[in-house]
């Protein structure tokens, strides 16, 4: 473990943006993003195929877009802080997240993760193959649909970016709740002035694609993220946030334009190590630490296989499937049964 400290104060020297990088990083990622979005609109008089063509290169942008906001909710993109937050809701506004909802939340998932006594804020709902047993049949039916793949990278954008983060949490602090109440205010005023400049058709021709294609991706990486089959979950005595973040956070192996689009997000492991490394900071740390390049990774075919996962069984310390679990439950039924009073000779 004290290996593993000491390289965490190594990357100590990489927490600190750089200006002339975040700033190229906005031009290349905003200025796109707004360029494909008008050439969608220009393209719907042609064919509204090549705007679906547009449309989705333009929710890659997007997704990139919420890498910044991103790194503004930990205060990475800039030393600045009041330039975080400006960047931040700005950002906010056009992936439709609330800048200091989300940067709270988001901050008790990076302190939480993999602790199996802390869920519940800012993570994916994961249950343990006990806790799965003994809840009842409603809990097991939504347990169920929430983990149903269709439900959470289909329905789940529609329900988490156009309506749970139109709304306050219930302990919010005074700051939080007046961002969330500027943000709703700004998006209405954004949406609003495009639906009278081009009209509100086309602009669900356009922003419908966009929006659904960049929240299903977007669901898709943070799900992955975690959710690999010996991912790290332990109980608060056991859990130690290093290890949490190097064996609970993956590296997720990306061909290099989908890494760039992704701002370097597949280096879970570094950023949940160290969340003040900026984005574009993260390949260079991994590249010049080897113990960071021992960790569990996975590719975009070995992703597919987490699509499985649905329980964590606490004894193998891995993800398992719903089959595997009942599989699991029949064979410890057999063994209770051999190993019985009742099965000894009479």
């Amino acid at each position: 473990m004290s290996t593993l400290k000491h390289l965490r104060n190594q990357i100590a020297s990489y927490e600190k943006s750089n200006l002339k990088s975040s700033i190229w990083q906005i031009i290349n990622t905003l200025g796109p993003f707004v360029f494909l979005w008008f050439l969608a609109y220009k393209s719907l008089w042609i064919s509204y195929f090549l705007t679906l063509a547009i449309c989705m290169i333009a929710a890659a942008f997007l997704i990139r877009t919420f890498i910044i906001f991103h790194d503004c909710c930990h205060q990475s993109f800039f030393t600045n802080k009041k330039a975080n937050v400006i960047l931040g809701t700005i950002t906010g506004v056009l992936t439709l997240v609330p800048f200091e909802q989300w940067k709270h939340s988001h901050s008790i998932h990076h302190a939480t993760s993999g602790n199996l006594d802390k869920r519940g804020t800012g993570d994916v709902w994961a249950m343990t193959v006990n806790e799965y047993k003994e809840a009842s049949s409603i809990t097991k039916f939504l347990y169920r649909l929430y983990r149903n793949p269709f439900v959470m990278f289909v329905l789940g954008p529609i329900y988490i970016f156009l309506i749970a983060y139109r709304f306050n949490t219930k302990n919010a602090r005074k700051k939080e709740r007046m961002n969330t109440y500027l943000t709703n205010f700004l998006i209405v005023g954004l949406v609003g002035i495009l639906c009278l400049v081009i009209r509100w058709k086309n602009f669900l021709l356009i922003q419908g694609p966009i929006f659904l294609i960049s929240g299903s991706l977007g669901i898709w990486l943070f799900y992955v993220q975690h959710q690999f089959e010996d991912s790290y979950f332990e109980p608060q005595k056991e859990w130690k946030y290093i290890k949490a973040a190097l064996e609970g956070s993956s590296y997720y192996k990306l061909p290099k334009i989908l890494q760039w689009i992704t701002g370097n997000i597949g280096f879970h492991h570094i950023h949940h190590l160290s969340p003040r490394v900026p984005n574009y900071y993260l390949e260079d740390v991994y590249k010049n630490h080897a113990p960071l390049q021992k960790v569990p990774t996975i590719t975009l075919s070995t992703s597919l296989e987490s699509l499985k996962f649905r329980l964590w069984n606490e004894e193998s310390k891995t993800f398992v499937s719903f089959n595997d679990a009942k599989r699991l439950e029949r064979e410890k039924s057999k063994e209770t049964e051999l190993t019985s009073p009742l099965k000894t000779e009479s």
